[in-house]
């Protein structure tokens, strides 16, 4: 068994300042993915220039943030916003929701493209995997904050989070860092290592993401205030991430029957 460490959430202190453990994993996430891109836009027959990605990153990191803290707060803290419009400005407290993060990325990568004259796919195809090291730095720093704890567990990697309560818990944000983070990056990097038709490695990464995170729900506790939403295990995420799935497996099924190929946009050699 083992126990949560008491991890101040506040990494420096300067006077009323606070930098934050939560929001520096937002600046490990985003400079992973620069240097990622980077490289990746120096390969051979890559349709992008380091100076792409440099304005690639920050549309989405606009839509990251953005959409994230917005995505939160409407599907799961809907009713506190209402009383507390403040709260959506307070990102050193943690609360971002992938799901939102997804739709604002994609917002942004369809604005880029608009610039660009980029196809969205051909974009994508580029962003998926540059994503999962951002995903990893913020479970990271979900386990500094202290959140998203799992449901009680006799295995012997069992976490007591002593603010909780006495009950040894599967320590689930590290379980998401481990497969949306490391496995996902690793399966995502390989796969665009080689021509792909277009749209893909979008599709893989819905794929990825979404079956990791449904499992992971299995063995995370829902959200306090809205709990179960069915039969005693479905969770918000898990109704959220279906739709990535099913989403992904269409993705893959139509870039395989038209191999749509296009100068490798994707692979990073």
């Amino acid at each position: 068994m083992l126990i949560y460490p008491d991890i101040n959430p506040v990494a420096l202190s300067l006077g009323p300042l606070k930098i934050h453990w939560y929001g520096l994993m937002y600046v490990v996430g985003f400079a992973a993915a620069w240097l990622l891109g980077r490289y990746r836009a120096k390969q051979p027959h890559s349709v992008f220039t380091p100076s792409d990605v440099d304005d690639l990153l920050f549309y989405c990191a606009l839509g990251v943030v953005l959409g994230g803290r917005i995505g939160y707060i409407l599907f799961y803290q809907a009713g506190a916003w209402i009383h507390d419009p403040l709260m959506l400005l307070r990102l050193w407290e943690g609360g971002m929701s992938f799901h939102g993060g997804l739709i604002g990325v994609l917002i942004a990568i369809w604005l880029f493209a608009r610039k660009t004259q980029q196809g969205f796919f051909t974009i994508s195809d580029f962003v998926a995997p540059l994503v999962p090291p951002g995903l990893f730095a913020g479970r990271i720093g979900n386990f500094i904050n202290g959140e998203l704890w799992g449901s009680p567990t006799d295995l012997p990697w069992g976490m007591v989070f002593p603010y909780v309560d006495q009950l040894p818990r599967h320590p689930s944000m590290l379980y998401q860092a481990a497969l949306e983070g490391l496995v996902l990056f690793i399966l995502l990097w390989w796969f665009s290592a080689r021509p792909r038709p277009r749209m893909a490695v979008s599709g893989l990464f819905l794929i990825g993401y979404g079956c990791f995170r449904f499992l992971v729900e299995f063995v995370r506790e829902p959200d306090a205030h809205i709990g179960y939403l069915w039969g005693g295990w479905l969770t918000m995420g898990q109704l959220l991430t279906t739709p990535m799935i099913l989403i992904g497996l269409v993705f893959m099924v139509y870039a395989y029957r038209h191999r749509t190929h296009k100068p490798n946009a994707s692979s990073p050699s």
